[in-house]
């Protein structure tokens, strides 16, 4: 596994603009109703009481793509993980919205519960649009590394899903060649369009709509861990 700092350590802003007052109220009275607990193991059961399949998405940015599947898989219970304040409060208005009692929240590293976790136990890893940290020297920061692929593979039953979303080229070009590199994971696609296209049970978010307003290609990425 990679050196622990490159796979713990968080950069980038945790907050941008300041909440208002009715976004305050949320984080202060549903998120700590929806939140992973800080400490010890965690399973379905203790997340949501009975023994359900789990899913997790990395970095959820304003919650879209992670309320969508919920609301399509209500049976599911979901993991979502953001540092960012701002991306937990669009998230925490959705789940009150759409009265989504199917996700949990964790404002910080995603890592730290995915590892909590028991081995085999999610159906589902979700990555869309990660920073790509386009700078070579920056590389190891990447999500796509083998140190946090090797916890997610872990993690991952035989048989579930990794899926990967961006619409930076570079990154779309590093994802190909590390994931290429695994023996865990099989590439799904069979054609240039199979990445090229969103499934149907692929909810847009934000990202895309802005990504493709300015003109850049959206690659989708879908392998089956073996």
């Amino acid at each position: 596994m990679a050196d622990p700092t490159t796979i713990r350590r968080l950069y980038g802003r945790r907050q941008g603009h300041k909440l208002r007052q009715g976004q305050s109220a949320l984080v202060e009275e549903l998120l700590p109703q929806v939140s992973v607990p800080e400490t010890g193991p965690l399973d379905a059961q203790t997340l949501f009481g009975d023994d359900r399949p789990l899913e997790v998405e990395i970095g959820f940015g304003g919650g879209e793509h992670l309320a969508g599947q919920a609301a399509m898989r209500p049976t599911h219970g979901f993991i979502g993980c953001e540092p960012f304040l701002n991306g937990v409060v669009g998230a925490l208005n959705h789940i009150r919205d759409g009265a989504l009692s199917n996700v949990r929240l964790h404002m910080g590293d995603a890592l730290e519960v995915i590892e909590r976790l028991p081995d085999a136990s999610l159906s589902r890893a979700y990555l869309l649009h990660p920073d790509p940290w386009p700078k070579a020297r920056h590389a190891k920061r990447r999500m796509v590394n083998h140190g946090p692929l090797d916890l997610i593979a872990a993690k991952l039953k035989p048989g579930s899903e990794f899926r990967l979303g961006t619409d930076d080229p570079t990154y779309c070009r590093w994802a190909m060649m590390v994931m290429g590199q695994r023996k865990d994971f099989v590439w799904q696609a069979q054609t240039a369009q199979d990445f090229l296209t969103r499934p149907a049970d692929w909810p847009e978010t934000r990202y895309e709509r802005k990504a493709r307003r300015q003109g850049h290609e959206v690659w989708y990425f879908r392998y089956v861990r073996v």
